[in-house]
C-alpha cells in the first residue's frame, strides 16, 4: 500500500467514526451540542436524526471518493475526489465558524485533519 493509499485509508476511517457518531445521534445520544449548531443540548429532534441520516450518506461519498482517488475501491471517476475536498472544506469552514463552542472545539480540530488528508490524497495522485 503506498503512502497516498495509507492517507486515503486513514480518511476513509476517520469517516467510518464520524458515521458511528451520526448512528448514534440518530439512536438518541444525548451530543445535540456537538452537532448542527449545538441548537440541541440532548438528544435530537426528529428533524436534526433526519439530518443525521443524510450527513451518513454524504460521509459515504466522500470515503468512497477519496479511497477512489488513491486507486482503491470503489474505483470512482477521478473528478468524485475534488468534489471531496470541495464538501470537505465547506464542512471544515462550517464547522469552525458554528455558534457552538462545544462542536467548533471538537469538530473543528477534526475538520480540518480530515481537508489535510483529503487535500493530500487529491494533489498526490
Amino acid at each position: 500500500m503506498t503512502i497516498v493509499q495509507s492517507t486515503a485509508a486513514l480518511y476513509a476511517a476517520i469517516i467510518a467514526l464520524v458515521i458511528l457518531f451520526q448512528i448514534c445521534l440518530i439512536a438518541g445520544a444525548p451530543w445535540g451540542r456537538f452537532t448542527q449548531g449545538g441548537r440541541y443540548a440532548g438528544p435530537l429532534p426528529s428533524s436534526g436524526r433526519f439530518v443525521a441520516a443524510v450527513s451518513i450518506v454524504v460521509l459515504i461519498f466522500l470515503g468512497a471518493s477519496l479511497t477512489s482517488a488513491a486507486g482503491l475501491t470503489p474505483h470512482w471517476v477521478s473528478w468524485t475526489g475534488y468534489a471531496a475536498v470541495a464538501v470537505q472544506a465547506l464542512s471544515t469552514s462550517l464547522n469552525w465558524v458554528t455558534p457552538s463552542k462545544s462542536e467548533r472545539q471538537l469538530w473543528g480540530p477534526i475538520s480540518t485533519v480530515m481537508l489535510l488528508l483529503a487535500v493530500y490524497v487529491v494533489l498526490a495522485t
